[in-house]
């Protein structure tokens, strides 16, 4: 089957009425967590992870991967509006967006923003079916100790590319790794790090940890910040949506270098679309002529990270579909959505099941469309949302994950552990850990241990099978170089050079 085939067997797949629905039930609702600040991606996937037990496996992806990269469209509303970034990825849009706003422009700041948005996903969407087919053929290539290899170099990237301390980052995948070990031995079916507690035989439940750490931790700290919004914004009508010629031809290179650059750091592990904002921004500040514009309402400072931030956020799938392997926080999520539904993730997927693949990409483009058409005339309803009380909103979130960890495995012990992982959560994020690569070392943690004594067992014992085979090995050469290149000085600096626009 070639691409188009393909394609079309996509589209008669994600046009049936229940994938129709639920993928615009995934784009609101997506929007809805980008708009309303303090909840998040992960936290929202992972809440509804539940709901999902009763759907059909493709329909249940396209309404997760809806709810992915509708919320970087509805980041920028609130960047835009009131200087709150709804998404971490949108973080930088409020830079020039929100004063774009104050000058009365936030109509075309909103507009570039959808267009950028539509833009990079339609490209990541024709990406997501050009790379896949081949990346799967060279998937079927890799034995045991090249996906060990390949899991490595992937938790390598996670702490080359994390914020901060790469002391800090390496430590959460190792915690994560450690997590992913409680229960029993995959082999021989021994109990390990369960200290005698039942509820534990069977390991920690993945929404009780992805819940715990992202949407508790995340509440508890919203709180504490005691942050009050400046609303005044919302207040106003916004009218004068469309840009005008001079604002098109001014963004129309930042959307394409924006995209450019977050298709690539989408596929890379440990990337997203949080450090694709980041760096699109920087990188169009650097090789601007009017770089001291920038801050002060550039229109390229709106366009370049919102394309990059959805640019990245529907690139991440390519090794999720094609190699098994989740980038980023999300995706491994993605993992657990697809393991409940009894689907492995890898290169056979394309091979066994082509419908739920290929329904799940033609739905990207459908979403990104139904996200442009209703996302600008909804400005107004999401701005009245915004002026709901925290008190009103947070204890409603709270009881809404409750009620879901409980009804995964109907135990009252994973609504207490969900809690006990927020305020450790809450802790981490404190004292400057990343929770994310926590949960990419506890995903990655099982298959890493699997392939690596199934390599072990074909090998009978020899270590050396992953430097003596050649795609191991450079594999394995290429985690090596970057991580000692993540130690050395002037990279750390460069690294926290791509996030040092936030705090400005």
């Amino acid at each position: 089957m070639d691409i188009f085939s393909n394609l079309a067997l996509g589209f008669s797949v994600a046009f049936s009425p229940i994938n129709l629905g639920l993928c615009l039930v995934g784009a609101l609702v997506g929007t809805l967590v980008g708009v309303l600040p303090g909840i998040g991606t992960v936290a929202t996937v992972a809440m509804l992870l539940p709901i999902t037990f009763g759907l059909p496996p493709t329909a249940a992806l396209i309404m997760l991967a809806g709810i992915y990269y509708g919320a970087q469209y509805g980041g920028s509303t609130t960047s835009i509006l009131v200087n709150i970034p709804g998404e971490a990825s949108s973080v930088v849009t409020a830079l020039d967006g929100f004063q774009m706003a104050k000058q009365g422009r936030a109509g075309p700041a909103l507009a570039i923003a959808a267009i950028g948005s539509f833009f990079a996903g339609c490209v990541a969407t024709v990406l997501i079916a050009l790379l896949g087919a081949p990346l799967t053929k060279l998937a079927l290539a890799f034995g045991p100790a090249e996906y060990f290899s390949l899991m490595v170099l992937g938790l390598v990237f996670a702490i080359v590319l994390a914020k901060g301390s790469v002391l800090k980052a390496i430590a959460m995948i190792a915690f994560g790794v450690l997590l992913s070990m409680v229960g029993m031995d995959i082999e021989t079916g021994a109990s390990r790090m369960s200290f005698n507690i039942p509820e534990l035989a069977d390991g920690l439940s993945f929404a009780a940890v992805a819940m715990g750490l992202f949407g508790f931790a995340e509440i508890i700290r919203n709180l504490d910040s005691g942050a009050q919004m400046d609303r005044d914004l919302v207040k106003q009508h916004i009218s004068g949506l469309m840009p005008t010629k001079k604002d098109l031809k001014e963004s129309t290179p930042a959307i394409l270098r924006g995209t450019v650059l977050g298709s690539i750091l989408g596929i890379l592990p440990g990337g997203g679309a949080v450090i694709a904002s980041f760096a699109a921004y920087t990188f169009e500040k650097k090789i601007s002529k009017h770089p001291e514009r920038f801050g002060h309402g550039a229109i390229q400072g709106v366009a370049a990270p919102e394309s990059a931030n959805n640019a990245a956020a529907q690139t991440s799938f390519i090794p999720l579909l094609t190699l098994g392997i989740p980038p980023n926080a999300v995706m491994a999520l993605m993992v657990g959505a697809m393991t409940i539904h009894g689907i492995v993730p890898g290169p056979l997927v394309m091979q066994k099941q082509p419908d739920l693949v290929w329904g799940m990409i033609a739905s990207m483009w459908i979403g990104n469309l139904m996200l442009l058409i209703i996302n600008l005339p909804l400005v107004g309803i999401w701005g009245r949302l915004l002026r709901v009380p925290y008190r009103l909103l947070f204890p409603c979130i709270v009881v809404f994950c409750a009620i879901g960890i409980y009804s995964v495995n109907n135990a009252p012990t994973d609504v207490v552990l969900t809690a006990a992982l927020g305020i450790v959560g809450y802790w981490l994020v404190k004292h400057e850990f990343e929770p994310a690569p926590l949960l990419l070392g506890m995903v990655l943690g099982p298959l890493m241990e699997e392939n690596l004594r199934r390599a072990l067992v074909i090998s009978r014992g020899d270590w050396s099978v992953f430097v003596t085979r050649p795609l191991s090995a450079t594999l394995m050469a290429v985690a090596a170089f970057l991580l000692v290149l993540a130690v050395l000085p002037s990279l750390r600096r460069k690294r926290d050079e791509v996030f040092v626009e936030s705090e400005n």
